[in-house]
């Protein structure tokens, strides 16, 4: 799929470019809280990966190379270079992206992800079987099933609310089972010490979903990281504690791409 063609928000009008990267139930609404806040900073621009939400479905099956290229092209079309923030699945396609085309990568901010569902023969199992519950439920009953497990315990009705809503309005067959597929297919431990681009990796405290020894392997195998465990947050920890989780994506650009205070 062309960048052309996939849909994005975009907020901010100087600075460096931000590009965020969604997990696999959601959307470009997942960063709304970043659109708001970040872009006072940088210009930021969240996708719709390709057959989700408001982009339209590819015409086959994409591997996690595909998204990769996917948003190398985004950024092309909009710098010479950007800083990638992923979240979970966004965060394995930042990863192969700082890989593939480590010139277009300033530096990765990596939140409640992992090396991939590969690295394990059940998560990928079990990554792979999502289709079917997708095929099975349809989207509004799947978002149900799913979204609550994606805070922490304590998290306010009205934010399970929007998580539910927003997967809902973003998740459909097939793009939902390619993107499974590509992390069920992804394994890259071997290839995360050759990412030299300084990575802020973040965590939820209550990260039920990819949890934080999967955070910690991403952050122990690249040269240059920091790792930040974000308090009283689940997965989504951009959108249950954006407050905290922007200040420390903050404090990241400030360092890496001389943002002003």
């Amino acid at each position: 799929m062309s960048a052309a063609e996939v849909h994005v928000e975009e907020a901010g009008d100087g600075g460096p470019l931000l590009l965020c990267l969604h997990g696999i139930g959601s959307s470009s609404a997942a960063f709304a809280p970043q659109l708001a806040e970040l872009s006072a900073h940088v210009r930021v621009v969240a996708w719709d990966a390709p057959g989700y939400a408001e982009s339209p479905d590819p015409a086959g099956p994409m591997s996690l190379d595909d998204y990769a290229d996917t948003a190398a092209a985004l950024i092309r079309e909009r710098a010479t270079s950007a800083h990638v923030l992923g979240v979970s699945w966004g965060g394995v396609i930042a990863l192969r992206l700082a890989v593939r085309h480590p010139e277009l990568v300033a530096s990765l901010i990596v939140a409640d992800s992992s090396p991939g569902s590969g690295t394990d023969e059940a998560k990928a199992a079990a990554m792979r079987a999502r289709a079917d519950d997708l095929a099975e439920l349809g989207p509004r009953a799947f978002a149900e099933a799913r979204g609550p497990r994606l805070v922490s315990p304590g998290a306010p009705d009205e934010l399970v609310r929007r998580v539910v809503d927003t997967m809902a309005a973003s998740v459909r067959l097939p793009g939902y089972a390619y993107a499974a597929e590509s992390m069920a297919s992804a394994d890259l431990r071997a290839e995360l010490p050759s990412i030299a681009v300084p990575t802020l990796v973040l965590c939820g405290e209550h990260d039920r979903v990819t949890g934080i020894e999967a955070g910690q392997a991403i952050a122990g195998a690249i040269h240059k990281t920091a790792y930040v465990i974000v308090k009283d947050a689940g997965h989504l920890a951009n959108q249950e504690q954006p407050g905290h989780f922007d200040a420390w994506v903050l404090s990241h650009l400030r360092i890496t791409a001389a943002i002003p205070e």
